[in-house]
């Protein structure tokens, strides 16, 4: 007997189309949200309907959801939206509830099926309001709530609805009302749609922390702040005409009062264990993913770049980059991964942990991105305003948006800790990549002259000390330690209005590390060769060998070839924060 697993695999998955004479598998939802398009038009679909029995039966009457951006929020909600929502229009309902066939919530009776199209629905999202200045953002939101007043007005006709209310829904869909007005509106349209229906409405918000997030780097905190505790108080705290609401978001954040006074406000963060499996793909889903696209040998692959993350006691993917793995997968198995995640939005917070950062943040993220941990007190109530506050609540942060995971979680002194990491190679390259370009600027803003004149002179420990102090303000990352190491002396050679630098690290074609010259062919030139030694003791014989290996390859031809003359040579080697320069001629 199959299972309700089993049988969601055979009839979503197992399903192909015959186009031109070629079976073809089911798309792979890339960027698609909208629950309706992903089953109407035939995407692979991991079936997570098994969220809405967990919900009816915990009963919570106003849910937030905290997880990080790209793990399937919007999606969630969407699907909520499809399966609870009753239209107005009894055949736009029967049509919502075919999409759910052979969904495994369909497998669990009456006592949830009955739920079916059965209450108003308000879906709300936010994440438009990422913009320059508050009026820009509440412009934003403004438009969101009137399209919801737009959505609903079917029930203008009814005939309960009085002529001032009916003014007031009218002058909301046309955004023409005041501000009060939209800072009220989602309890006002309750109101209505209940009048409407006789039915209590069910508040769905998405991504309700993007105004604020925004705001905070934006310099409008307060103004934002403001106007989302005066829109969510009227439609959570005392609304009568309210079922229940589920609003999702990145963070959890209750210290501004944006939800004073709800005593009945249920919090899911990713500490807790349950609705743990619902965001996210579990170990088995992406298992069985990889065997229906017939690339399960990249499962290792997969595994180092994309896993890593523990919800409540789950262990769970990113979903966004393994859908997008697996679609360049498909289409070749042995597809380079990639960091996509990176690309889904800022990672403004990580641009302001690292620029900020002091010499002990500096150790900590170093430790990190060694593959060590940190152990934090948990402040699940932290703001955007306190990000700054203290080291906890920046690691915090860090934690609940997805750039760090649980290793393991304990209670001390009467209050939580966490052991967290870097979840998975991803999100350690965003932490590199971040580093290395904040990296870029900080050289910029250096005067380097002094290095320069070290260099023409033959000065080896002059150039040595000017490193080393470098190298100790910088963070460092030790796991692709030849590239930092390059990069870090190319970004400070680039600086000279005098030279050219020719880096040769990426053609790997036999030449030397890096190339610096004059742009007149009797000026002087400069060949640097790198190394990085595996202990202190080594970096002194490692400069000499660095030196060494340029007049055995003759790495001098090819400036001699262009017509240089005046060629000086350095062997550099590097081990963590200490740096050691050997100087030779170039005639030798």
């Amino acid at each position: 007997m199959t299972n309700h697993g089993e049988l969601f695999w055979v009839l979503v998955y197992a399903d192909k189309m015959l186009i031109g004479g070629i079976v073809m598998k089911k798309p792979l939802p890339i960027g698609v949200d909208n629950f309706e398009k992903i089953i109407k038009d035939g995407y692979a679909y991991i079936d997570k309907t098994m969220f809405i029995k967990e919900l009816l039966d915990l009963k919570g009457e106003v849910n937030l959801f905290t997880r990080p951006r790209r793990f399937g929020k919007t999606l969630t909600l969407s699907m909520l939206r499809y399966f609870f929502e009753d239209t107005g229009d009894s055949g736009k309902n029967e049509e919502n509830k075919t999409l759910f066939q052979g969904l495994k919530i369909m497998g669990h009776g009456e006592k949830y099926t009955g739920h079916m199209g059965n209450y108003p629905v308000i879906n709300l999202t936010l994440k438009s309001a990422k913009q320059p200045t508050f009026e820009s953002a509440y412009g934003k939101m403004k438009r969101a709530i009137a399209d919801e007043f737009q959505r609903h007005q079917y029930i203008l006709a009814n005939e309960r609805m009085n002529e001032e209310d009916k003014r007031l829904f009218q002058k909301i869909a046309a955004r023409k009302a005041e501000y009060d007005d939209y800072s009220g509106a989602l309890e006002f349209l309750c109101k209505c749609l209940y009048e409407a229906t006789d039915k209590k409405t069910v508040i769905l918000i998405d991504e309700y922390d993007v105004p604020l997030e925004n705001a905070h780097f934006r310099g409008f905190y307060e103004e934002m702040v403001d106007f989302i505790r005066s829109l969510f108080e009227s439609a959570l705290k005392t609304n009568n005409y309210l079922q229940f609401a589920a609003i999702t978001g990145c963070l959890r954040i209750s210290k501004e009062s944006i939800f004073t006074g709800l005593n009945h406000l249920n919090i899911i963060s990713v500490l807790d264990k349950r609705y743990s499996e619902h965001f996210g793909f579990t170990e088995q889903e992406v298992i069985r993913m990889m065997s229906y696209y017939e690339v399960e040998n990249r499962f290792s692959t997969m595994k180092e770049w994309y896993d890593g993350y523990l919800f409540g006691d789950t262990e769970v993917y990113n979903p966004w980059s393994v859908i997008k793995f697996l679609y360049d997968l498909y289409s070749d198995v042995n597809a380079f991964p990639h960091p996509y995640w990176i690309n889904t939005s800022s990672n403004d917070i990580i641009k302001d942990l690292i620029v900020r950062a002091d010499r002990e943040t500096k150790g900590q993220i170093e430790t990190l991105l060694e593959g060590g941990t940190l152990d934090i007190q948990v402040h699940e109530e932290v703001t955007y305003g306190d990000m700054h506050s203290s080291g906890e609540n920046l690691w915090n942060f860090l934690y609940f948006t997805g750039y760090l995971t649980k290793e393991k979680e304990y209670f001390k002194e009467s209050s939580v800790f966490l052991r967290v990491r870097i979840p998975n190679i991803e999100v350690k390259t965003i932490y590199q990549n971040t580093i290395l370009s904040w990296l870029k600027t900080m050289i910029k803003k250096e005067d380097f002259r002094d290095l320069y004149r070290a260099m023409e002179k033959g000065n080896a420990q002059k150039m040595t000390d000017i490193l080393n102090g470098q190298l100790f303000r910088t963070i460092s990352f030790y796991d692709s330690v030849e590239n930092f190491y390059h990069g870090f002396l190319t970004g400070i050679l680039s600086q000279s209005e005098n030279y050219l630098v020719k880096s040769n690290r990426e053609s790997g074609n036999g030449r030397s590390d890096i190339m610096v010259k004059s742009p007149s062919l009797r000026g002087r030139s400069f060949i640097l060769e790198l190394k990085v030694s595996d202990s202190i003791h080594n970096l002194e014989d490692d400069a000499e060998k660095a030196l060494q290996q340029i007049y055995d390859k003759k790495y001098m031809e090819e400036l001699l070839s262009e017509g240089y003359r005046k060629i000086d040579c350095y062997g550099i080697s590097f081990f963590r924060k200490d740096c050691e320069v050997r100087f030779g001629e170039g005639r030798k």
